[in-house]
């Protein structure tokens, strides 16, 4: 057997004999004895107490296997990992050179290491000025891609010695990004783009989004955009807007759904995305309606799209064409064309669709399913769903109203039960993210000096998000930090209401890396994700992996969950290398925090 071996694969004998009697005690203690049933009192149990402590047993029945599995691995294999050579700097699973599409459906390699960054990486630089200026060599692209690459790339970016210079006000195929966000503005009706949140628009999905120009000036307007391009192996469009401090992940659409529910953004942005819409029978564009809330828009810009003139009658031709043509088929409208850009509204009127006269695409039968990774499919989504709410009717007020609440099946009391606690939390996490943590005489939950460091956090991953009110409580309190709001797969699905609170997020299953690159997280965050994770027999070492991948150097960790869980997950992280500590949140429970930070590995 292998030094690196894991959890997850087979362990000694004694390990096997250890986990048997462990597994024979957890029976014992939840078998019940029947000879002492039949002379127990015959008062009845409430059914709300033998279900929450039936809860509880299983919690700890969980926390007791994990435990059972961690030691018997034996202390003498716990070593640290071994960094990956440089072919791995960029490694993202899943995708492969030769394939577009994702596919996690491989053997594991033996070989596990710590993916360490290039030679020439660098701490980026702090926010505003990060989102602007990046390093060269903390991304894939080189000077050679860039000399070579087209007129618009160059206009959007300046390479000089060792940084590349993005300029927000030049870039795409207009005279800047601010002219063209007020051009969408007015084709909507709008006097401004400054008025985008006003109308509705909170959430926008930019399909290709080159290097995240328009993203950027949309963050400047309070829009909430997230980028999403397929794997490339060199000037990944993801990799770049992520080191820009800005939303991204890889994903496409060619043959899978997108991994976000039905009625999920108020905008779908494509300019020159290279996607050919009317191909699969329409199907890719019945994806783009499937997440569009009702009201919401796609905006469409390409340079093959000859036009002439700015009215919406104008005679067009090319992709626009067959797209307009499609469009009426499933109760869109073209609302306006300027130049070599279309924007059509999707109806907010769910009886357009029994009232289509010409040859119609069916409407989906199933409008539940949760959408992860599952093929593509040629129907209307959505149009059954409680949440089918145009976005000019949505509430302007802040907060989440009881309407909504009632919607998503939420009850009140918990949801703001749950802000308060991450509201409390949150003053406890941000006074514990400086290095004086791991030094003799660490700070404690809520000391305010020194300042932390949270200008070097400009994005932060919430692993297992609920109902996405870590997020809410980096807004009240002014940080400067957006949030990948994970739902895990197997949990209860919240994602519909952090996408409806306008906060960014998706879908995934954390028995699988994460679609992303390298580096491209300052902070994870996790709240009893080990335990959640005990049942679905996932590797934790695997995950542990994975995180370290995904976080940036010098980046941080914030575990919460059981005392037993959190000291082998201290043990875990000693083998990826991070410092971590251990602190007890003084509150009664059983309930610890894990603080780590990744180092700045040099090769």
């Amino acid at each position: 057997m292998k030094v690196a071996s894991v959890i997850g694969l087979r362990p000694r004998i004694s390990g096997l004999l250890f986990l048997t009697l462990g597994v024979i005690a957890l029976i014992t203690i939840l078998v019940p004895n029947s000879d002492s049933s039949s002379t127990t009192s015959t008062t009845r149990v409430p059914p709300s107490n033998i279900y929450s402590n039936y809860g509880r047993v299983k919690e700890q029945a969980a926390v007791d296997y994990l435990d059972l599995r961690f030691f018997s691995l034996g202390v003498n294999r716990l070593k640290e990992f071994p960094l990956c050579g440089k072919e791995r700097d960029n490694y993202v699973p899943c995708y492969n050179v030769t394939e577009s599409d994702r596919n996690c459906e491989f053997a594991r390699e033996e070989e596990r290491c710590l993916v360490r960054p290039p030679r020439d990486y660098k701490i980026p630089l702090r926010w505003p000025v990060g989102r602007d200026i990046i390093w060269t060599g903390n991304v894939k692209i080189t000077k050679d891609q860039f000399l070579s690459s087209g007129t618009m790339t160059k206009r959007l970016m300046l390479l000089e010695e060792n940084q590349i210079t993005f300029h927000s006000d030049d870039g795409l195929i207009f005279d800047g990004v601010k002219d063209y966000a007020f051009q969408i503005a007015e084709m909507i009706g709008l006097g401004s783009d400054t008025e985008f949140p006003q109308a509705g628009i909170r959430t926008v999905l930019d399909i290709g989004c080159g290097f995240g120009s328009f993203g950027a000036h949309l963050v400047s307007l309070n829009v909430m955009p997230i980028c999403i391009a397929e794997y490339e192996t060199s000037g990944s469009q993801v990799q770049l807007a992520l080191e820009r401090g800005l939303p991204a992940m890889i994903g496409n659409f060619f043959s899978k759904q997108l991994p976000y529910p039905a009625l999920s953004f108020d905008m779908v942005h494509c300019a020159q995305c290279g996607i050919t819409w009317d191909i699969k029978d329409a199907m890719l564009l019945l994806e783009v309606d499937r997440v569009i809330k009702p009201g919401g828009y796609f905006v469409l810009t390409s340079p093959t799209s000859k036009a002439q003139g700015n009215s919406p009658d104008t005679k067009k031709t090319s992709i626009s064409t067959r797209v307009d043509e499609l469009s009426k088929k499933i109760c869109w409208s073209l609302s306006g064309q300027q130049d070599e850009t279309f924007l059509w509204q999707k109806t907010a009127d769910p009886n357009c669709y029994s009232s289509r006269s010409q040859a119609s695409i069916p409407v989906c039968k199933d409008d539940d399913s949760v959408p992860y990774y599952h093929p593509l499919v040629p129907c209307i989504s959505g149009t059954k769903s409680k949440r089918w709410i145009p976005i000019q009717n949505r509430s302007r007020a802040s907060g989440t109203s009881l309407s909504e609440l009632e919607i998503h099946g939420i009850k009140p009391e918990e949801f703001d039960e749950d802000i308060q606690v991450w509201r409390s939390a949150l003053k406890n996490y941000w006074s514990l993210l400086t290095p004086l943590i791991f030094s003799d005489h660490p700070k404690r939950p809520g000391d305010e000096d020194p300042v932390p460091p949270f200008y070097m956090i400009r994005n932060a991953m919430d692993m297992n998000a609920r109902y996405g009110n870590l997020n809410q409580a980096l807004l009240n309190q002014g940080k400067s930090v957006w949030v990948m709001n994970v739902v895990p797969v197997k949990a209860r699905n919240t994602l519909p209401i952090i996408l409806d609170r306008g906060f960014t997020g998706a879908l995934h299953d954390w028995c699988e890396p994460f679609p992303t690159y390298p580096r491209t997280y300052d902070m994870l965050h996790a709240n009893e994700l080990l335990t959640h994770l005990s049942s679905e027999r996932c590797s934790l070492m695997d995950l542990f992996l994975e995180m370290d991948r995904i976080l940036r150097p010098e980046g941080w960790v914030v575990l919460s969950d059981k005392l037993g869980v959190i000291e082998m997950a201290r043990t875990l992280a000693a083998r990826v290398r991070w410092e971590a500590r251990v602190i007890d949140i003084q509150d009664g429970s059983d309930q610890r925090l894990l603080v780590c930070q990744k180092p700045l590995l040099k090769k």
